[in-house]
């Protein structure tokens, strides 16, 4: 039986970099505080583009295998790995688990607990079944926006409203939604909804920690990975060719820095609540660095499917059973058979604009997985065509996509945070990057469980966390 417990912070994408200009600037006091109790590190994925995405990297996290061993490369893909996560091996060990919204996950036969899937998973369900109504109204948040199908039924909303109050809503968090409404009303800062999602998975994780009192914990956040993604062009405009408005600038110069202070917030609550026994470990699998590469043409955009309906029926798809958004322009669609799943793809492919591919359409079994290809400024009047069954139709390319809102400007880095935060609260800082793979047996070993093959068998040297910032290693994994 595991005796001690562990609490794992997955802060998506946060930059070490940033953390470190915050921190030093006396913005981030809970991330200054953890930072100065834990030994701190910077993992380093193998992957590289096309192959760096959260998606990708967290399974890496949770499994101790790359993406050449998990084969795992989009989103909705995480139950097709049947590797033993981290809070599988604690639950052979006697052990249990809270998984709460952590990406790409799914569980084996024997899992000890409870678990939340990240909203884009489709094929695996919450469990206990309980958790089921906070599910789905953080999915339809999350990825329905572009299906016109999908708006929220009051039922859903009234099943959700009943469930956080029996599922630790805080007074803090009904205030912030109610000051967020009022902003919206007139006019003001709806770009910070993002964080009140955060600020309920949190209400949601803590009740559910101190009720169980779990031995492995996991908390997902991504408020601030989307702030980065869309407003670092505002926080450095210097940086870039394509320059934000004024407007832009005094609106969105410091929604990076009000996301970071966001999750500092959350934090400081994780540090209040834990006891004497309780690893803290804040992990981001990766990071974010200014977006450079399209500047050329103007920035980098994105298409997405207002109406799927009318998108296949230009197209002539048929067969289909159902269809999900899953991140920015990208959507999976179920068939009935591996059969229509092709020539249901191969339709989609005939699609274009102005002479150019309109989707990129992947068949895998009974699934395609889509996307508008697209990322230069498309004219209003362009027109999507194809000549599928050989006839040619053709429908105005905004009827049936639109435009998701701003220009991206943060991408994917493979440097990552790893901070782990013992009970005796020493600290030391590791300056050379370690290896992503390592997180895994590493918080296993900290658990006192040997990690399961194929893990690697070793873990990240064990720092001296007692020694002053003054008189740092430099270790290498």
């Amino acid at each position: 039986m595991v005796k001690t417990r562990m609490i794992l912070l997955e802060f998506n994408e946060l930059s070490p970099s940033l953390i470190d200009r915050f921190m030093n600037a006396g913005q981030l006091p809970a991330f200054r505080r953890l930072h100065d109790e834990s030994v701190v590190y910077t993992t380093r994925a193998r992957e590289r583009a096309p192959y760096l995405d959260p998606w990708i990297q967290w399974l890496t996290v949770h499994t101790g295998l790359n993406h050449d061993q998990h084969r795992v490369e989009r989103l909705n893909e995480g139950h097709t790995c049947d590797a033993k996560r981290i809070w599988d091996v604690v639950s052979e060990n006697g052990g249990s688990a809270w998984v709460c919204g952590s990406m790409s996950a799914s569980y084996r036969p024997g899992f000890r607990g409870a678990l939340v899937p990240d909203p884009w998973t489709t094929k695996v369900q919450p469990t206990p079944a309980s958790l089921q109504p906070y599910f789905t109204f953080v999915q339809r948040s999350v990825v329905d926006s572009s299906d016109e199908r999908a708006a929220m039924s009051r039922r859903d909303a009234a099943r959700f409203a009943r469930f956080m109050a029996t599922h630790g809503l805080s007074a803090g968090t009904v205030a912030a939604i109610v000051r967020q409404l009022l902003a919206e009303r007139r006019g003001r800062d709806r770009w910070k909804r993002a964080v009140l999602l955060d600020r309920l998975q949190f209400d949601m994780f803590r009740a559910h920690w101190r009720r169980e009192r779990p031995t492995f914990s996991s908390l997902f956040l991504n408020s601030t990975a989307h702030f980065q993604h869309l407003h670092w062009r505002d926080m450095e405009p210097h940086l870039f060719d394509v320059q934000p408005t004024p407007e832009e600038v005094v609106e969105y110069r410091e929604a990076i820095l009000f996301g970071y202070q966001q999750m500092d917030l959350l934090l400081g609550r994780v540090l209040t609540m834990i006891d004497g026994d309780t690893t803290v470990v804040l992990a981001s699998a990766l990071s974010q660095q200014p977006c450079l590469a399209y500047e050329h043409q103007g920035g980098k955009a994105f298409y997405r499917p207002r109406n799927f309906e009318r998108l296949f029926a230009l197209a002539g798809v048929r067969g289909h059973a159902s269809v999900a958004p899953v991140m920015a322009h990208q959507f999976q669609i179920e068939f009935e058979s591996a059969d229509a799943a092709r020539a249901g793809a191969a339709r989609l492919r005939e699609l274009r604009i102005e002479g150019r591919a309109a989707v990129v359409a992947e068949s895998n079994g009974s699934q395609v997985f889509a996307w508008c290809p697209i990322t230069t400024a498309v004219d209003w009047s362009a027109r999507l065509t194809t000549d599928a069954d050989e006839v040619s139709r053709a429908d105005g390319f905004f009827s049936i996509f639109f435009k998701v809102d701003g220009i991206k400007s943060g991408m994917h880095h493979p440097d990552g945070l790893f901070w782990i935060r013992r009970p005796t609260a020493g600290h030391c800082r590791v300056e050379e990057p370690v290896a992503l793979d390592l997180v895994a047996p590493t918080l296993l070993a900290e658990l006192g469980i040997a990690p399961p093959g194929p893990m690697r068998q070793d873990r990240l040297p064990v720092a001296s966390a007692r020694r002053p910032e003054a008189d740092r290693r430099r270790m290498t994994a």
